[in-house]
């Protein structure tokens, strides 16, 4: 290694000007990029201490033994607008031209637990995702979809609608006469979506919406044992404007106290960790993004069996989604987004990824046309079939520049993990607002180098159109509130009012008795009371919180 140094140094004095020695770049996490890396990088590498194989500890190559050559990650692409006439008839589209898995995204009204009618829910009804309000509504979102054969995943990232819209799902399929036991796929249900990065009026106590996103693991456990009843939300947090370190270090610091209460309720940690699911971004930092999924994999690891032992190699494997930054993507030369989330999607592919979301180019802008949602998942069927990415395992493991890298984030990852720790854990961090001002810190740092060009993007910064006309079709968001009226007033009329009333009854005692509240839930939602129901009677049990200022 001496003699390397040496011939580093005179290939530096006689190959460098004085201006490239001092080029100090920075990844957009504020890691410093060296010109040119070597073994010396890598030094301390132990193989099979640090890298290991696939399938094995510490699962840096991989959570899986064959990875992409055994099965290919699952092409879920998101979708959710209007009624939910509507949007089935987008995921039939998606199935039908080759996707494999479902990715349901619901509206600002059901994510926020109102009814599409509530005057506070109203005007936002079928934007940003699919309208959902009552039992029948989730049996028309999947009508004619084989849920006991595809995989679907709920992105309900507010515990309060969660547990309500999850247990619609599983009463749906009960309704159907499929057994919960086959029911595959994902829920968000990640309470700090609620209480720190999409904060809205009448938000949880952190601690009840923590309970919450618990009772969904809890009964998930107990009774859909194929469902991943969490999937933290790294994803969001990042497009609230974290860096890659906090992504990672927030999402684990979360999944650690959910794994602490779960036990603390008498559960066995194999049996529930082995379904703790991630979701993170893929953001413009290429190599980072890669050595970002790598680190995550090695802390997720090597924490887990410090503090927990488990027995079950399974409860130490980080398996994660990924979704490219939709916070990357430009309104200004919308087509230069498929250029952008092509390269995010192959970040994703190359750091190991078990499923992936190819965003559309349009949605800076709006809701994904036809077009736009195909060639996004058209990307990533040309990723899989015509690349050659996965004819082999983490093709980049091995490589001075990826390894020194994702050491550097493991180091800064575990030690934003040790200060959350030392504040009692990310419960505590949320209520003294703590979480809320490094996520604001980050954003303002990131938005100031983008204004200052210190951060290039392409269209934004440089390279501009001046008098740009938007060469794409705006989509419509199809009319949603007159619809879900109709069909809440009929409901309401033709339901039992006695059994609605005893369903509500139920949550409020369950609240009140501090007990599974989904065990509730999925027989009450069969009463055909309203999802705004059930959260108004959560949010009068519990109460609500104003997030603090700093």
């Amino acid at each position: 290694m001496q003699g390397l140094r040496q011939k580093r140094q005179e290939w530096e004095r006689s190959c460098l000007s004085k201006d490239e020695e001092e080029k100090n770049p920075r990844t957009l996490s504020g890691l410093n990029v060296k010109l040119l890396y070597t073994p010396e990088d890598t030094a301390g590498l132990d193989y099979l201490r640090d890298l290991g194989f696939p399938g094995k500890e510490p699962f840096v190559r991989g959570v899986y033994p064959t990875m992409y050559r055994g099965r290919k990650w699952t092409i879920r692409q998101l979708a959710g607008f209007g009624p939910p006439e509507e949007t089935n008839k987008r995921y039939k589209f998606l199935l039908d031209q080759g996707a494999t898995g479902i990715n349901a995204v619901f509206d600002y009204p059901t994510l926020r637990g109102y009814d599409s009618t509530d005057p506070l829910g109203r005007a936002d009804a079928g934007r940003g995702g699919v309208a959902i309000d009552t039992l029948e509504d989730m049996g028309i979102l999947f009508d004619g979809i084989p849920i006991e054969s595809i995989s679907c995943s709920l992105v309900t990232s507010h515990p309060i609608s969660n547990i309500t819209v999850q247990s619609m799902f599983f009463a749906n399929a009960q309704g159907r006469g499929i057994p919960l036991e086959r029911l595959t796929g994902t829920s968000q249900n990640d309470f700090l979506m609620e209480t720190a990065v999409t904060v809205s009026i009448e938000v949880l106590p952190p601690q009840h919406s923590f309970k919450l996103c618990c009772d969904a693991i809890e009964y998930c456990t107990r009774h859909v044992p194929r469902w991943n009843p969490v999937s933290f939300a790294g994803y969001n947090y990042r497009e609230a404007g974290c860096t890659a370190i906090q992504e990672v270090a927030f999402v684990i610091a979360n999944a650690l106290a959910c794994t602490e209460e779960l036990i603390r309720r008498g559960l066995d940690v194999d049996s529930f960790a082995p379904r703790l699911s991630f979701f993170l971004s893929a953001h413009n930092d290429f190599f980072e993004e890669i050595a970002k999924y790598r680190a995550a994999r090695r802390v997720w690891c090597r924490i887990m069996k410090e503090r927990f032992g488990p027995k079950d190699p399974r409860s130490l494997a980080f398996r994660f989604h990924v979704q490219t930054a939709g916070g990357a993507l430009t309104a200004q030369q919308p087509l230069n987004n498929i250029t952008r989330a092509a390269y995010h999607g192959l970040a994703a592919v190359l750091g190991g990824a078990q499923s992936v979301h190819i965003d559309g180019y349009d949605e800076a802008l709006c809701t994904p046309t036809e077009l736009s949602a195909l060639t996004a998942l058209r990307t990533n069927q040309i990723l899989q079939l015509e690349t050659g990415v996965t004819r082999t395992i983490d093709p980049l493991g091995g490589s001075y520049f990826i390894e020194s890298m994702t050491n550097k984030l493991e180091e800064r990852i575990v030690s934003l993990l040790e200060e959350i720790d030392r504040m009692g854990g990310i419960v505590k961090a949320v209520e003294n607002g703590w979480i809320h001002k490094e996520i604001a810190e980050a954003a303002y740092a990131y938005q100031k180098a983008v204004e200052s060009g210190e951060i290039p993007i392409v269209g934004i910064n440089c390279y501009r159109t001046e008098d740009e006309e938007l060469p794409v079709e705006i989509f419509k968001v199809p009319e949603t509130v007159q619809i879900q009226e109709q069909k809440i007033r009929r409901i309401k009329k033709e339901r039992s009012a006695l059994e609605a009333q005893k369903a509500l009854d139920a949550v409020s005692r369950c609240c009140d008795r501090g007990e599974n509240l989904m065990e509730v839930i999925v027989e009450s939602v069969k009463a055909h009371v309203t999802l705004g129901e059930i959260s108004h009677t959560i949010r009068q049990a519990y109460g609500t919180w104003n997030m603090p200022l700093f």
